[in-house]
């Protein structure tokens, strides 16, 4: 099997088109608006959800079927219908158009796959078998969530903020690498999050 490129996409202002509008499609319509895309969204009928999205002016719906030229100017297409005729469809119009195409949960239908993803603030570790197996990618991001608990969201963000100072200075380059590698050191890792780290960002108290 040919070997998958992992990457983080930057969506904002990109033109996406979701295709179906029922529970599954708008989870990842919602995936979607948290990347700042602009989402068009095909279907005959919505979620009550989809439809504040929609007088909220947070998406454009348009309730009617799919049509080829909805494909027209975007950078890829999320489809989550019931059909696999209207999938395989809109699948290869969006192959012939040079679009990313994912069709969910039909593996063969799809350029890209969603990994599991652990979510710490800006830090973001994604999980993927390729298809082969979503309840793995589920059990290893869970793992992976207590290995990497609340207080690396707090860390990371004021490790930005070092390192935006550090490389503003007038210190010697090798002096500015020297300090950048051991802000994310294993020293400081664990100096700074603590198990007290963790109770006082979560909320949670002993």
């Amino acid at each position: 099997m040919t070997s998958l490129f992992p990457m983080f996409l930057k969506l904002a202002g990109k033109s996406c088109l979701v295709v179906g509008a029922g529970a599954v499609g708008e989870t990842k319509i919602g995936a979607l608006l948290e990347t700042g895309a602009r989402i068009r969204v095909v279907a005959r009928e919505a979620t009550a959800k989809v439809h504040d999205w929609a007088a909220a002016g947070k998406i454009d719906l348009r309730l009617r079927a799919f049509e080829a030229n909805d494909l027209d100017g975007t950078i890829l297409a999320i489809v989550a219908t019931n059909y696999r005729s209207l999938n395989e469809h809109i699948y290869h119009e969006a192959q012939r158009r040079g679009v990313l195409c994912n069709v969910v949960d039909v593996t063969d239908l799809c350029d890209f796959y969603y990994p599991a993803v652990v979510h710490r603030g800006d830090l973001q570790i994604a999980i993927s078998t390729a298809g082969q197996s979503p309840s793995l990618a589920q059990r290893i991001r869970q793992q992976l969530e207590k290995q990497f608990g609340a207080g690396y969201a707090s860390w990371l963000a004021e490790l930005g903020k070092t390192r935006r100072l550090i490389l503003a200075s007038d210190l010697a380059k090798e002096r500015k690498l020297e300090l950048l590698h051991s802000l994310a050191s294993r020293q400081a890792v664990e100096s700074a999050i603590t198990p007290e780290t963790e109770l006082e960002v979560t909320g949670v108290r002993r």
